[in-house]
């Protein structure tokens, strides 16, 4: 993480995808796209199009000014550039089946409403190193799986599957189809951590640092727990907490 803030560059040029049609065409191929940017004035059939397709696949849309668009020093962006993902995205089902069909214990981490993207790097770099099957993420309202966050991930966001959903409540309810048990983090409950059995089938939702878990969400999930803080301190850095709380499930599991 080493100057980090410094190593910021923009997009190389073969990492997008320019203009309407090229998008569409991408979209029609499924080519694994991590977000378009749409000039937020533009409209029209191709723009309709893109629109039904990203949401088909679960692209993410952001609706930017022609300023935003402008930056990546293309001239003929046409209203909308798509930036190719770095993260192959996993079918949370197909994640699930193969784990279980291996002889482990499911082990999820879903991140709620975390945009930091060296937030997100970092907690992928714990989840690696615990033995996280996979992170789940919604379609919408995560940062970017972008360069940036592989490089605060020191790469473990290439190493770990990632499952990118349209729901996340519905993806909660095909890990209780699958006797998965769905935990959040959650610093006003009552129970501690240490009151949690994980050595079961789990997944650990993580919300943001300044919304916290979508209130929906939390509403199905099977146990809250909390870190116990000991100083007068409001609460740990996500990411920091994610890892806490992935020791303690490597611990009850006997270090696997």
């Amino acid at each position: 993480m080493k100057n980090f803030r410094h190593q910021h560059q923009r997009p190389k040029k073969n990492t997008l995808v320019i203009g309407r049609e090229a998008i569409i065409q991408a979209l029609k191929e499924r080519k694994q796209l991590e977000r378009i940017y749409l000039q937020s004035t533009v409209h029209g059939p191709l723009i309709d199009e893109i629109k039904l397709l990203a949401a088909q696949e679960l692209v993410p849309i952001n609706k930017v000014p022609v300023e935003k668009l402008n930056s990546f020093n293309i001239s003929n962006h046409e209203g909308c550039i798509a930036q190719i993902s770095k993260i192959q995205y996993q079918d949370l089902q197909q994640i699930i089946s193969f784990v279980v069909e291996n002889g482990q214990t499911p082990l999820f981490l879903m991140l709620d409403g975390i945009t930091d993207i060296r937030n997100i790097g970092a907690i992928a770099r714990s989840a690696f190193s615990f033995g996280v099957n996979a992170i789940i993420i919604p379609e919408k309202g995560v940062g970017a799986l972008n360069e940036d966050a592989i490089l605060t991930s020191a790469g473990a966001l290439e190493k770990i599957a990632v499952c990118r959903v349209g729901s996340l409540m519905k993806a909660i309810d095909d890990l209780h189809l699958n006797g998965i048990k769905v935990f959040a983090s959650e610093m006003t409950a009552e129970k501690n951590i240490q009151a949690m059995d994980f050595t079961e089938p789990s997944a650990i939702v993580m919300g943001g640092e300044e919304k916290g878990i979508y209130p929906a969400v939390m509403k199905i999930c099977d146990e809250k727990f909390k870190i116990p803080m000991p100083g007068d301190f409001e609460s740990l850095n996500v990411s920091v907490a994610t890892g806490v709380i992935l020791y303690e499930v490597s611990r009850q599991r006997g270090g696997q």
